[in-house]
């Protein structure tokens, strides 16, 4: 019996989000999807363990999970036969052996998404699969100036919610910025740990400063906690991907 890492990558858009439901809610999950996989293969486990939850629409292409299963083959097999029995919007992108103990989710010291966007007055149902249509057109230097107060240790409150009543809201930013990505603008946030819903909200204002309907300056204030201002909802889950769960070396 060996315990192994396996990075996922998947398309949200059919998915009820990334953790499973209860049996009688009977909603496509990617965690319900990756387990009936694995049971092919003779894992007998009651359930994987993974990085994060992903919300209903929400794609990764750096999703962690972690499970234990005798097998005994090359690793390289375990991936080829993980992805026989996945469904096309799943894939095992690497597999390997890990520590009896690792636990993708409290072994991580960060978490990397990106939210595109792309700025155009006519809907395009193929671009707006993987990202959010916005116009009015942005101003780019507005968004990286919000982007810029994001960064440092802030309680983000006013941003999302912790996982259980009560919970820590501080949080650690690394990197938040916005760039170019060919027709695209993406916005790409580190930290120590996310809120649910905190990079759905915090888009969805900076998106608002870029059309210039919020000021920064009242950004700037939500985020330091010293004034109360109405955030203004959530981006749609389409745009938004976790790319990467970082482990120390």
């Amino acid at each position: 019996m060996a315990r192994y890492k396996v990075i996922l990558v998947y398309d949200g858009t059919h998915f009820f989000g990334f953790q499973r439901q209860a049996e009688e809610l009977k909603t496509r999950t990617v965690q319900a999807e990756v387990e009936k996989a694995l049971r092919k293969l003779g894992w007998q486990d009651r359930s994987i363990l993974a990085a994060g939850r992903t919300d209903t629409g929400v794609h990764a292409s750096g999703q962690v999970i972690a499970f234990n299963l005798e097998w005994k083959h090359a690793t390289e097999n375990l991936l080829a036969a993980l992805n026989a029995n996945l469904p096309p919007d799943v894939a095992a992108k690497t597999a390997s052996k890990t520590v009896p103990d690792f636990h993708p989710r409290f072994d991580a010291i960060s978490r990397k998404y990106q939210y595109h966007i792309f700025c155009h007055p006519v809907r395009n149902p193929l671009r707006e699969r993987y990202a959010w249509r916005i116009w009015p057109d942005v101003i780019t230097t507005n968004l990286q100036k919000a982007a810029n107060h994001v960064l440092g240790g802030h309680d983000f409150r006013a941003f999302g919610s912790p996982s259980k009543p009560g919970g820590i809201t501080e949080r650690n930013v690394f990197k938040s910025c916005w760039r170019a990505e060919h027709e695209d603008l993406v916005y790409e946030i580190e930290a120590d740990a996310f809120l649910y819903h905190m990079v759905r909200r915090l888009v969805k204002i900076q998106v608002a400063i870029g059309q210039n309907l919020v000021d920064v300056e009242t950004f700037e204030e939500a985020i330091r906690g010293s004034k109360q201002t109405e955030v203004l909802g959530l981006a749609p889950p389409q745009g938004l991907f976790l790319v990467e769960v970082v482990y120390p070396e």
